[in-house]
């Protein structure tokens, strides 16, 4: 197993650079829903399962986000594109508490910005 503390961090992890586009982006259908991070973990078969991150600010590189993730907690990871939510972080596993440290930690939200959902 893993240990679920973030200690292990360099500051090259948090590294991420702002997206050079998101103001082009950040358009007139551009609505952050409530500045809240939510952190939704979803069943898949069996005992698989995904968690999702919706709600980061279009200022970072999701990509290079999910490619801090994928290598910090030993998972694989992508971006989506939802129809209603947007761009959305897609983790295998249930990496809840991780990811509320990480976001937390980088300084990419804040604690109180945090929404965990799921069982």
């Amino acid at each position: 197993m893993y240990s679920s503390k973030l200690s292990h961090f360099t500051h090259d992890t948090f590294a991420i650079i702002a997206n050079p586009f998101a103001d082009a982006i950040k358009g007139a259908d551009y609505d952050v829903q409530d500045g809240l991070v939510h952190i939704r973990i979803q069943q898949r078969n069996g005992r698989k399962t995904l968690t999702t991150v919706q709600g980061l600010s279009a200022d970072y590189d999701l990509k290079k986000i999910v490619r801090a993730c994928k290598k910090e907690f030993a998972c694989n990871g992508t971006v989506i594109e939802h129809p209603e939510y947007g761009e959305v972080l897609q983790l295998q596993g249930d990496q809840r508490e991780n990811i509320c440290q990480f976001l937390t930690k980088s300084g990419l939200a804040k604690p109180d910005q945090l929404k965990v959902h799921g069982f």
